[in-house]
């Protein structure tokens, strides 16, 4: 019987081309197609990116899949698991965790993906974001507007834009001033953690975000929520080892919501392909958009790793909602504060009007740039940087980044790097990671009237 086996591998091999993958696994063959050999304009992009990752080459660059939990960065505080993340995907939906409203009248009406919806690349679709007190859907979140017969005291408005939910888990500091988290890139900014208790229990910065909005954004989760909703059994299958006197609590629907949004990659982008040795999952043009963006562009310098985003600051001088008249400013946020970006957290004037590093990924289904949104097209952010004219003249010269004004495109490589911003970069498929429905068959991811409406629930 062997010989005969071995007869047989050998008339494979022959029939092989010279470039396939033979595999055995227990008297098994596998021929396995090898990936094409990058040539011309795919090799040169190759070779740049073996160049800005210090030799790694292309897999530095690579998203692993949603359900490959052991490649996906966590806090080891809160290890993700197929259960936590199938509980924090209803979570993050649920307009009935929406229970602690200022208005009687918005009870069950939003949840975190008012905020941080698919439809919008995980970011909000507006310029500012509106939780309880928006009215509202329209296509992918454009539609959500304030509504004016509440008081604007009683609204839950973003004091700046959204970021995005996408990729976070290549994040390990939360918001555009990075506060929240209290290890890795946090370590030595204690003395600025007074109103955050979670940093000092040592959560990474998704976990943070995620147990802090429960209470910022008027959201309850509690032994009766879990009863009236029918989410007891999937606590108990994600918590099974928290005594029952603490598991159905803010914290842990918290836990499962950052385990869930650890999941959210854009993996199925072409880019994401290309990298894997699709080389026709970019089009010539978006290929040299790539090479602009590894290349003259810079953009390496801050984007880069597989979400494209460092974990560092930086000060482009971009504007803030107080400059523009279609903008809440909201009375009781200390915007002063907020507009000085990391250096309002910290207290470091060198780090004043410095922001955290976004993803690119999906940034084109949002539709606002920059942390103040006040640019409304890929092409104009490119533009502004290139021209190096800051918006917000507030912002020191000697803090703005080295990169502003200091890059040198022409308008064919402006062209081709928006391209391949918007094209190979944005993952089609964002809809993989809504629930079909929750618990509560309450309408998603708002439930007021008008959203109901817009969403098709009524």
């Amino acid at each position: 019987m062997k010989k005969i086996f071995f007869f047989v591998i050998i008339i494979t091999l022959i029939s092989c081309e010279k470039d396939d993958y033979i595999n055995i696994d227990q008297d098994q063959v596998y021929i396995t197609k090898a990936p094409p050999k990058a040539m011309g304009l795919d090799k040169q992009i190759l070779d740049d990116l073996e160049n800005v990752s210090n030799g790694i080459g292309a897999s530095y660059f690579i998203l692993p899949d949603s359900n490959q939990y052991g490649s996906i960065p966590q806090d080891p505080l809160n290890p993700i698991t197929a259960e936590k993340v199938a509980l924090g995907k209803l979570l993050f939906h649920e307009t009935a965790t929406g229970g602690n409203p200022t208005t009687a009248s918005n009870l069950f009406t939003y949840s975190c993906a008012s905020c941080h919806h698919a439809a919008a690349g995980f970011s909000s679709g507006l310029r500012q974001g509106i939780g309880e007190a928006g009215v509202g859907f329209g296509a992918s979140g454009e539609g959500r507007v304030f509504n004016s017969s509440i008081s604007v005291v009683h609204a839950d408005i973003q004091p700046i834009r959204s970021p995005t939910a996408l990729n976070v888990a290549y994040q390990d500091i939360m918001l555009w001033n990075g506060q929240f988290g209290g290890s890795g890139t946090n370590l030595g900014t204690e003395a600025n953690w007074t109103n955050i208790p979670e940093n000092f229990v040592g959560f990474e910065g998704v976990e943070v975000q995620a147990i802090k909005g429960q209470g910022v954004h008027r959201l309850l989760v509690d032994d009766s929520f879990v009863t009236n909703f029918g989410y007891q059994q999937m606590f108990d299958n994600a918590f099974p080892n928290v005594p029952l006197t603490e598991r159905y609590s803010t914290e842990n629907a918290a836990l499962a919501i950052a385990a869930y949004e650890r999941t959210l990659l854009a993996n199925q982008s072409p880019w994401q392909e290309w990298l894997q040795g699709n080389y026709s999952a970019l089009s010539n043009n978006e290929k040299k958009g790539a090479k602009a963006f590894f290349g003259k562009g810079k953009c390496y310098q801050c984007h880069t790793g597989p979400a494209l985003n460092d974990k560092n600051f930086y000060a482009f001088g971009m504007g803030d909602f107080d400059n523009s008249s279609d903008a809440f400013v909201l009375a009781n946020v200390n915007f002063d504060n907020v507009k000085k970006g990391r250096g309002g957290f910290t207290k470091v004037p060198e780090d004043d009007y410095k922001f955290k590093t976004p993803t690119l990924y999906n940034l084109v289904d949002n539709g606002f740039y920059g942390h103040g949104g006040t640019f409304t097209s890929v092409r104009e952010v490119i533009e502004y940087k290139i021209n190096g004219v800051p918006q917000n003249n507030e912002v020191p010269i000697e803090n703005l980044a080295t990169q502003f004004g200091d890059i040198k495109l022409n308008k064919k490589e402006i062209d081709n790097l928006v391209l391949f911003i918007e094209n190979s970069l944005r993952d089609p498929n964002l809809s993989r990671y809504v629930p079909q429905s929750v618990n509560s068959g309450n309408c998603f991811p708002n439930s007021d009237a008008q959203s109901s409406i817009d969403l098709g629930c009524s």
